[in-house]
C-alpha cells in the first residue's frame, strides 16, 4: 500500500460512451461530418493506459494529443499500432527538434497536424517543411472572447496562457499565402477551460469559434476540423450543478448535442461545409478508470483522564492561587448548571496554567491533570472535538496533489466493513512531514469523514476515486514517498468475475533516491563498511544479517508496512485465491458472454 487499480474496461466504456453521445447528435441534428476525438496524454502519460486508449478508440479513428517532445514521441509510437485516420494533434510550445519530430510523423504516414500556440512557430514549420520537403498540415489555436469564469478558466479568454489573437491569425493567413501554403491551414483549435460547468457557456464559446472557423475558410484556407479542445467536465460530488467547480450541469449526451448544434447552425448560417469535430476531453475519459486504496494506520483517540477524590483535592492544592480562584469558578459554575460559563472558567484553568508551566512555576504532572479536567468538562458538556485524525500510510502531495495545490475534491470512502455504520468522524493525515499533508475537506462541503473505528489489527483501508486524471502526473516526491503500486483488473468471464492481468510494485527507496541523483548501491557499500567498523568481533553470520537488512530497506517501497502479512501487497493479490494473468494470456469475455446479472460474486481461482 498504497495502491491504484486500473480497470481498463471502464476506459473502454467512457471512450464508447463519448463516441456514442457525439454519433447520436450527429445524426439527430442531420450533421454532415463526423466526430473524431483525441486523448490528451498529459492526463495520464501512463503507457498500458495510453495504449489501452489508442487499441479500444481504433474503430472510430481515435487519437493522440501531444504537448511535449517527450509525449510526442509516445504518441508517435503509439499510433503506430492505431488507427492511420487517428489525429495526431501537436500542441504546446515549439522548437525546432519539436517541429522536426512532427514533420517526421507525417513522413511516417500518421495523420499529423501541427497547431501553432504562438506565432512565430510559424516560420519554424515553413522552413522545415521545405527543407525535409514535407507537406505539413497546419492548425491555428485561437484565442477566443469567451471566457470560463471558474477555477479552471484561468487558460481561456483574451489573456490565455496560448493562442493566437485575430489579428496574429490574420498575420498567418498571409504568410501562408505568400509562400503558397494556404492549403497546408486544415484545422482550428481552441480552448474554454477544463471543467466547463454549463452547456450555455459551451455553446458561447463553439459559436464563437465557428465563426472564426467559417471566416478562415473564405479567406481561402483549406479548412477541415473544428478542433474544440477539452472542458467536458465531470461530476466529482454528485450534485449535477453548473455552480460548483466540482461539478457540472449537463451529461455527455447534452454536451455532444450542444457542440454539435453550435456548429451546425454557424456554418449553414455561413453556407459553409460542416467540419469534422475534434474533442480532447482527458479528464472525462480516464478520471474514472482508476481507485487509489490505501490504509489507516492509527488514530488518534481521546484518553478519558482518571482523577480520584484525593487525587483531585491534591491537584488543586497543588495550583497558584489564581489558577485555584479559576478552579473554584469552575466548580460553583457546574453546581449552577452554567454550562457556558463553565467552559469559560475552564479555558481561562488551562491558559493559566500553560503560562504558569512556561515560567515554571508548575510542573509536568499538573499541567498534565489540568488538561485532563478541562477535557473531562469539555466532554460532559458536549464541546469536546468528536473528530479524530485518521493516520494514512500515503503521500497527498505524491498520489493526491490537486487537493494540496488547487484544493480539489476527490470522492473518498472506506472500501470494506460496509456492513457497519459508522460510528466516528474524522480527517485523514498523511506519511509526510508537513502540517500540509492532511485531507481535512470532503465532498459535500464536509470537514469531516463518516469511519469506523479502527479494530486490532489497524488494517482499514479506503478509497479515492475519479483520480485517473493529472494525479499521477503530477504527483511529486515530498519526503521520498514515490508512487503507489499498480494492478490492472480487466472483466472475465462474466460480469462478476475478475482477473490481475498486471502487478507493478511501486518505486523502491533505492529508486526515489535515484530520482534525487543519489547513487544507492554506494550508499550501501558506505553503511554497510560502516557497519562493520563499528561492529568489529562480531560474527560472520551478524554482520550478513545486517547487511541483509540493509539491503532489504534500498529495495523497499517508502511506506510504512503494517502487520506481518503486509509485506507486499502484490504478493498478496498474485497469492490470495485470485487468478493472476499475462497480458498476452488474457482474452477479454466476449460481448454476448454475460452472465446472468443475479449471478453470485465469484473470483477467479488459479
Amino acid at each position: 500500500m498504497p495502491l491504484i487499480v486500473r480497470l481498463p474496461d471502464v476506459l473502454k466504456s467512457r471512450l464508447e460512451s463519448l463516441q456514442s453521445a457525439f454519433d447520436l447528435a450527429v445524426q439527430s441534428q442531420g450533421y454532415k461530418a463526423h466526430y473524431q476525438g483525441v486523448y490528451p496524454v498529459k492526463c495520464n502519460q501512463d503507457r498500458f493506459v495510453v495504449e489501452d486508449i489508442v487499441r479500444f478508440g481504433s474503430a472510430f479513428r481515435f487519437g493522440l494529443e501531444a504537448g511535449s517532445k517527450p509525449e510526442l514521441l509516445l504518441a508517435m509510437s503509439c499510433l503506430c499500432k492505431g488507427s492511420p485516420d487517428a489525429y495526431l494533434i501537436c500542441n504546446g510550445f515549439k522548437d525546432v527538434e519539436y517541429i522536426s519530430l512532427a514533420l517526421f510523423a507525417r513522413k511516417l504516414s500518421l495523420n499529423t497536424v501541427i497547431v501553432l500556440e504562438q506565432e512565430e512557430e510559424l516560420d519554424l514549420v515553413i522552413n522545415l517543411s521545405k527543407k525535409f520537403s514535407v507537406r505539413p498540415v497546419i492548425g491555428v489555436r485561437a484565442k477566443l472572447r469567451t471566457k470560463h469564469s471558474g477555477h479552471f478558466g484561468s487558460t481561456s479568454g483574451e489573456k490565455g496562457k496560448f493562442g493566437l489573437t485575430t489579428t496574429q491569425i490574420l498575420r498567418v493567413v498571409r504568410k501562408l499565402k505568400e509562400v503558397d501554403m494556404l492549403d497546408c491551414l486544415q484545422l482550428l483549435h481552441f480552448h474554454i477551460g477544463s471543467q466547463i460547468p454549463s452547456t450555455s457557456l459551451l455553446t458561447d464559446g463553439v459559436s464563437e469559434a465557428a465563426q472564426i472557423y467559417c471566416e478562415l475558410v473564405r479567406l481561402g484556407a483549406h479548412m477541415q476540423v473544428i478542433d474544440i479542445g477539452g472542458g467536458l467536465g465531470i461530476d466529482y460530488d454528485g450534485s449535477k450543478s453548473s455552480e460548483s467547480d466540482i461539478s457540472v450541469g449537463y451529461s455527455l449526451e447534452d454536451y455532444a448535442a450542444a457542440v454539435v448544434q453550435a456548429v451546425r447552425l454557424v456554418c449553414d448560417r455561413r453556407c459553409i461545409k460542416h467540419p469534422i469535430i475534434c474533442s480532447e476531453s482527458g479528464r472525462a475519459i480516464v478520471s474514472h478508470h482508476s481507485v487509489l486504496i490505501f490504509e489507516a494506520v492509527s488514530a488518534s483517540a481521546y484518553e478519558s483522564p482518571s482523577i480520584t477524590s484525593f487525587g483531585l483535592e491534591n491537584f488543586v492544592e497543588g495550583l497558584p492561587v489564581e489558577a485555584r480562584a479559576d478552579y473554584g469558578n469552575l466548580s460553583d459554575a457546574a453546581i449552577k448548571g452554567e454550562y457556558e460559563t463553565c467552559l469559560f472558567y475552564a479555558d481561562q484553568l488551562k491558559q493559566r496554567c500553560v503560562n504558569q508551566f512556561k515560567e515554571g512555576s508548575l510542573g509536568m504532572e499538573q499541567l498534565a491533570a489540568v488538561d485532563g479536567v478541562c477535557d473531562v468538562v469539555s466532554k460532559a458538556l458536549g464541546a469536546a472535538d468528536p473528530v479524530r485524525t485518521y493516520h494514512v500510510n500515503l503521500s497527498i502531495f505524491t498520489s493526491i496533489p490537486d487537493f494540496w495545490g488547487i484544493g480539489q475534491l476527490f470522492p473518498i470512502v472506506p472500501i470494506h466493513r460496509l456492513d457497519q455504520r459508522p460510528s466516528m468522524r474524522g480527517i485523514l493525515s498523511d506519511l509526510t512531514c508537513d502540517s500540509d499533508g492532511k485531507i481535512d475537506k470532503f465532498i459535500g462541503g464536509e470537514s469531516s469523514l463518516p469511519l469506523h473505528e479502527l479494530e486490532g489489527d489497524g488494517r482499514y483501508y479506503l478509497g479515492m476515486f475519479l483520480g485517473g486524471a493529472y494525479e499521477e502526473a503530477i504527483g511529486g516526491l515530498h519526503n521520498l514517498f514515490g508512487g503507489p503500486s499498480v494492478v490492472r483488473v480487466s472483466q472475465s468471464d462474466g460480469p462478476h468475475s475478475f482477473v490481475v492481468t498486471r502487478a507493478v510494485p511501486g518505486p523502491s527507496c533505492s529508486d526515489v533516491l535515484r530520482i534525487m541523483q543519489h547513487e544507492p548501491e554506494l550508499m550501501f557499500e558506505t553503511l554497510k563498511h560502516r557497519a562493520e567498523e563499528c561492529m568489529d568481533g562480531s560474527s560472520i553470520a551478524a554482520n550478513a544479517a545486517l547487511a541483509s537488512s540493509l539491503d532489504r530497506s534500498f529495495h523497499n517501497m517508502p511506506y510504512l508496512v503494517v502487520g506481518a502479512s503486509s509485506s507486499c501487497s502484490l504478493t498478496a493479490i498474485n497469492n490470495g485465491g485470485l487468478y493472476y494473468c499475462g497480458e498476452d494470456e488474457y482474452n477479454a469475455p466476449a460481448a454476448d458472454s454475460a452472465a446472468a446479472e443475479d449471478e453470485q460474486w465469484s473470483y477467479c481461482v488459479a
